[in-house]
């Protein structure tokens, strides 16, 4: 089995890096399947927006776009997100695009304009079935660019002549540059042809560019044809779309400085891709204190087990067996179900319940076949993490990462903590509880929660008190 797979780039939008939400994880779901996954990722080096920033750092376009291209690699390595297959970039394609360009022309679908080439959407009787648009919708100076030599407001272009300050390639009608559109239509023909499974985006990507691309494609290829198009949701901040041009982002870096890379997966993951999600210090603090807890709980089960692996199946008790199953179920049914993945998130809390009662109650420490129901427990949720691309490289070493971190949001050392946690100790046996209770107070405003237990008192992350509050009055 084989699916073929696009997401495209825009070289300019690396940085604020939250538009990967959706092939983030569809990817390793599909090959969990047992599909041999050709994912391809262009790289659009070559843009108006990047040579206008080009410009005006003095630099070249291309070496912009490589620099940019680089950290994006590193915050996608930092988000778990697995590599493509191949990698094209604009500017390593200029002979393919030209050819593309040629076809179209060759078939009447394109004309000429000094050296300029344009798309004739008149020619295409079935633009706009993407985004429901009709060809009269498209009002020139709107999301169209105001040019009289066009046939057609809606038309587009598909090579543009060279000007002064901006990259350019020789080509039949002159050299110039590609358009936008035509770069993402001839580089995925060249590693995917012109019939694949899946290609992805973001929502402002449905009109015109998706749009665009369809119409290129079946002009250049009339047996052209893309199973799914799937779009993801924005992510917002205070209900506005985050974007360089508003102002109102942050980047990738900015955010894992202070959580763990992790919990800003686990945080994107958490609405469906589709759907807008909401920026917020409460939901980066409530997906840090979530996976806090998975991984604690998974480390729990992985040191109690031991390093031998548990026995098969058919010794662990009927319940258990229930449990997973119904967990796996969930699992399959919501990532095949348009990769549902809040659901599966939710539906973790079952095998994290029952791990934690045979791991900590007394009912449950008594449970017959104890260790082999923890070891296939973390089992069965080691694999559903690694599917969503939350595994760890190891559970001591996140947690530790995720106490780094919580530690620089609260501006403490541990040692600190630890003195509180001592201090706090000392006042308990004098006796003196209000001094006791202001420490814990003091602590869990920062987002440190104490835990007392007949070994002594630990530390673990936890969401500062002030924002608890706003989560208590937001489901109210």
């Amino acid at each position: 089995m084989f699916v073929g797979l696009l997401l495209m780039i825009l070289a300019t939008l690396v940085m604020p890096g939250f538009m990967f939400r959706l092939m983030c994880f569809s990817g390793r779901y599909l090959r969990s399947l047992g599909y041999e996954v050709n994912y391809v990722r262009n790289f659009t080096d070559v843009d108006d927006k990047i040579i206008s920033r080009a410009n005006q750092l003095g630099e070249d376009p291309i070496g912009l776009s490589r620099r940019f291209c680089e950290e994006f690699h590193q915050d996608m390595e930092d988000l778990h997100c697995l590599p493509p297959s191949v990698e094209p970039r604009v500017s390593d394609h200029i002979s393919h695009i030209i050819d593309m360009i040629k076809q179209i022309l060759d078939n009447g679908c394109a004309y000429r304009t000094d050296a300029d080439v344009y798309f004739a959407v008149d020619k295409f009787p079935h633009y706009g079935r993407l985004s429901g648009r009709k060809i009269g919708d498209n009002r020139a100076g709107e999301r169209v660019a105001i040019d009289t030599r066009k046939k057609n407001p809606a038309d587009f272009a598909l090579w543009k002549s060279a000007k002064e300050g901006e990259p350019s390639w020789e080509s039949p009608w002159g050299p110039g540059r590609p358009g936008w559109h035509i770069e993402c239509s001839a580089m995925s023909a060249a590693y995917l042809g012109y019939s694949f499974d899946i290609h992805g985006g973001g929502m402002d990507l449905i009109f015109p560019h998706h749009e665009n691309e369809i119409a290129q494609n079946c002009a250049a290829c009339d047996k052209s044809d893309i199973s799914y198009w799937i779009h993801n949701g924005f992510v917002t901040i205070d209900s506005e779309k985050m974007s360089k041009s508003l102002g109102n982002f942050f980047t990738i870096r900015q955010v894992i400085d202070l959580y763990h890379p992790l919990a800003l997966r686990h945080f994107l993951i958490g609405t469906h891709y589709r759907s807008p999600i909401n920026y917020s210090d409460l939901q980066l603090e409530s997906a840090s204190e979530r996976i806090f807890y998975i991984y604690q709980t998974l480390h729990d089960c992985e040191d109690f087990v031991g390093r031998n692996d548990a026995t098969g199946l058919d010794n662990i008790p009927p319940q258990t067996i229930d449990c997973i199953s119904n967990f796996e179920n969930i699992l399959f049914t919501a990532m095949s179900d348009d990769l549902h993945t809040p659901d599966i998130l939710a539906a973790l809390s079952d095998p994290l319940k029952t791990a934690n009662d045979l791991l900590h109650t007394k009912k449950g420490k008594k449970a017959s076949l104890r260790r082999e129901s923890l070891g296939a427990l973390e089992k069965t949720m080691r694999n559903a993490l690694a599917i969503l691309g939350l595994m760890p490289t190891g559970y001591t070493e996140a947690l530790q990462q995720l106490k780094e971190k919580a530690l620089k949001r609260a501006k403490l050392t541990e040692e600190e903590v630890l003195s509180k946690i001592t201090e706090r100790d000392t006042s308990r046996k004098n006796k003196e509880y209000e001094k006791s209770d202001a420490i814990r107070k003091e602590l869990a405003a920062a987002g440190i929660a104490l835990m007392d237990s007949p070994e002594g008192t630990k530390w673990r992350p936890a969401i500062p008190s002030r924002l608890q509050e706003q989560l208590a009055a937001a489901t109210t």
